[in-house]
């Protein structure tokens, strides 16, 4: 992938807290206009790589561009109209409505001293209608609940409008239900605008499901980076996460996902039981007995 078409680039990126590196030497580049999942390990640094790349953590050596031009240069609005960021945890605002909150995203595009135009109440409107609030525009932040909050949270960053977006675990606080809209939802921005997605999940289906690209971290490091299909092969999975994993196909879209290898293969006897294991049989057959 050549810098032109890479909405985001990485080249020797270390990144830490005082002492401690929790990037290191990183290399990466995300495709512009596709949807690139982070996943890993917790503590491989998904988070803070999401935040340097946003420009809200700096990095101790490397260099990052945003669309070709070093983030660097970049003031502060104008890169808000670059891209926005969804963290994973958010201080909640008091006093203010869902709709104020989402008008938040609109800081890019002229400050906020001067009122809301014609543009920014359609991309509100637009936001909370994605993010699924449009009829809880008038309700108090502080008096949702969490999946709530954080639809409200992920409706500010698409009013923001630019056509990159991060978000830190997207689907934290919210059902199953909601994990799905919101994840339907974005995929189709990404697929109308050609948004340029990046998103930290850790349930490796929806990973693979939802995105084009899946980026696998460890260490502070890029273990690989491919295709769902190619990330969910078990070498891949150890690699990252030190487990074994099995690749299945979706049975009904054929789609690729994984299931933990549990215990010994079918056909092995495995390990004998322990002492304590035929106790405790021995206790079970005595309680069916009576």
């Amino acid at each position: 992938m050549t810098r032109s078409t890479a909405a985001l680039a990485a080249r020797g990126l270390t990144v830490g807290y005082r002492d401690h590196v929790v990037i290191d030497g990183l290399d990466l580049s995300i495709a512009a206009g596709r949807v690139t999942a982070l996943c890993g390990p917790n503590g491989c640094g998904k988070s803070t790589l999401l935040r340097t790349l946003a420009g809200l953590q700096p990095a101790r050596a490397g260099q990052i561009d945003v669309n070709g031009r070093p983030l660097a240069s970049f003031r502060r609005r104008a890169l808000a109209r670059e891209l926005t960021m969804l963290a994973q945890f958010n201080q909640i605002p008091s006093g203010l409505t869902v709709r104020e909150l989402v008008a938040y995203g609109r800081y890019a595009y002229g400050g906020f001293l001067r009122g809301l135009s014609r543009a920014d109440h359609a991309a509100i409107d637009e936001a909370l209608d994605t993010s699924g609030l449009a009829g809880d525009a008038e309700r108090d932040v502080g008096a949702l609940s969490g999946g709530e909050r954080q639809r409200a949270w992920i409706a500010m960053a698409l009013a923001q409008q630019a056509p990159i977006v991060l978000l830190d675990e997207p689907t934290t606080y919210l059902d199953i239900h909601h994990q799905l809209d919101i994840l339907d939802a974005l995929r189709a921005l990404n697929r109308a605008r050609g948004l340029t997605i990046v998103w930290v999940l850790h349930d490796l289906n929806q990973a693979a499901a939802y995105s084009d690209d899946i980026v696998l971290m460890r260490a502070g490091r890029v273990v690989a980076q491919g295709s769902p299909d190619a990330m969910l092969e078990p070498a891949q999975l150890r690699a990252a996460f030190g487990v074994d994993m099995l690749k299945l196909a979706h049975p009904q879209t054929g789609a690729p996902m994984c299931v933990p290898a549990y215990g010994p293969p079918a056909e092995s006897p495995g390990p004998k039981a322990s002492g304590a294991a035929h106790a405790f049989e021995r206790a079970i057959d005595r309680d069916i007995a009576v």
